[in-house]
């Protein structure tokens, strides 16, 4: 089959972030070429218009490829030269042509000035308008077949022709429960196992329970037996934990978190900053100072007075208890209390705005040059769909727009 009888010079399955981005920059790449979007809902750009609470954490302000790749707990190798090519300045450029200027946040987070994700979703349907691509709606892919003269076939239902298509992206997003995976799998697609990620844990403890909404500004958190800790803001819910402290420890322990079901230890250090000597120097000066105090009524800061007095209530410490009478038991358990308090989950629950899948399409079998599959050739992948994924939202917004840049332009060449 000649490239005159395709329908499509491209094909992009899938109408969120990295196929809009895909199908933008290939039409800017390759005027003239015949590309068209096709998502399976009735509405596009879905995770685009609740990520950061309705306001799009479009990306991170972080410009060094090297600093930014540490932040992706799979796919940070290959990641690394993307974003020599397409990275968050070449991002928040391409954005300011169309008119929407980008800010950042004081924890490095970029969103539009409006605060709305509105405006991303305005900028990309305005832009495929302009640059006359299709979006089809409510056309689910449910199958894929390479043809023998090259270029695919595409079928969406039983009501329509299937579609021909002389290269085909794959920027569905998460691949979990898609009806694409036995088509993927029939072309020897290998797929890594798809788990949650960036997930909230949920925890019933004396500790925390009456105290959903109040915040800490910084902890670190790690799950029991694994070294690493993650450090950032914790929030107490009505369930639990959330927070960038726990989002960023259940994208880096996503797999080993999945395979307990979500039900795992973890400690949290309620104050990083201190180590375990510098806080018992802390209560020898409370002590020399303050002797007279009772020890509930005076948190060491940050530690919210509501969050302390549960804390010393929990670690045993009586309510009239003076710190210049504390004996050296209670001070042992407090200093434990604080530095390793262990904590037990006994679930999940998926943060909204920022849900994220870990696994996909398997890294190796993709040229991160162009983004074609090293085994199906004119098959490419952009976006969440492929073995990536970002410790907060604006990370995953990032590789989503680098990787649909490096397909459509090695697709523009074609």
């Amino acid at each position: 089959m000649n490239d005159a009888e395709h329908d499509l010079d491209l094909a992009v399955i899938g109408g969120g972030a990295s196929g809009f981005f895909t199908a933008l920059q290939y039409a800017e790449m390759a005027a003239g070429k015949r590309v068209a979007i096709f998502e399976k809902s009735a509405d596009v750009l879905q995770k685009v218009r609740i990520s950061g609470g309705g306001r799009c954490n479009v990306t991170h302000a972080c410009f060094d490829p090297r600093e930014l790749a540490k932040n992706y707990p799979r796919g940070s190798k290959e990641l690394l030269a993307a974003f020599h090519r397409w990275q968050p300045a070449d991002t928040v450029e391409w954005f300011k042509r169309q008119g929407v200027e980008l800010k950042v946040e004081p924890d490095g987070r970029m969103f539009p000035d409006t605060d709305s994700s509105e405006t991303i979703i305005r900028c990309f349907l305005d832009r495929a308008r302009e640059c006359g691509i299709p979006v089809h709606r409510k056309r689910p892919l449910l199958g894929i077949e390479p043809q023998a003269g090259g270029g695919f076939l595409l079928r969406f239902d039983s009501l329509t022709d299937p579609v021909s298509a002389r290269a085909v992206c794959i920027a569905t997003g998460s691949l979990k429960g898609s009806p694409l995976l036995q088509s993927l799998q029939r072309l020897d697609q290998s797929i890594e196992p798809l788990v949650p990620s960036l997930f909230a844990f949920n925890v019933t403890d004396p500790r925390i329970a009456d105290l959903a909404g109040v915040s800490h500004p910084k902890v670190a958190v790690r799950r029991e037996g694994s070294t690493p800790w993650q450090q950032g803001p914790l929030l107490i819910t009505h369930r639990g934990f959330s927070g960038p402290a726990i989002l960023r420890l259940s994208a880096w322990e996503a797999r080993a978190m999945a395979e307990t079901q979500h039900h795992f230890p973890f400690l949290i250090d309620w104050l990083p900053e201190l180590s375990a000597d510098a806080l018992v120097e802390r209560f020898a000066e409370i002590r020399r100072t303050q002797g007279a105090k009772l020890v509930r009524n005076t948190p060491i800061p940050p530690i919210s007075r509501r969050l302390w007095e549960r804390i010393v209530a929990c670690a045993g410490i009586d309510e009239q208890a003076v710190w210049g009478q504390l004996p050296k038991p209670e001070t042992r358990r407090l200093l434990d209390a604080l530095k390793s308090a262990r904590f037990e989950a006994t679930g999940k629950t998926t943060n909204k705005d920022e849900f994220v899948t870990a696994g996909g399409i398997e890294r190796k079998t993709v040229d991160f040059r162009t983004m074609e599959s090293r085994v199906t050739p004119g098959l490419y992948f952009a976006g969440e769909c492929l073995d990536i994924d970002g410790i907060t939202g604006g990370f995953n917004f990032q590789a989503a727009w680098t990787t649909a840049h490096i397909a459509a332009t090695a697709l523009a060449r074609l």
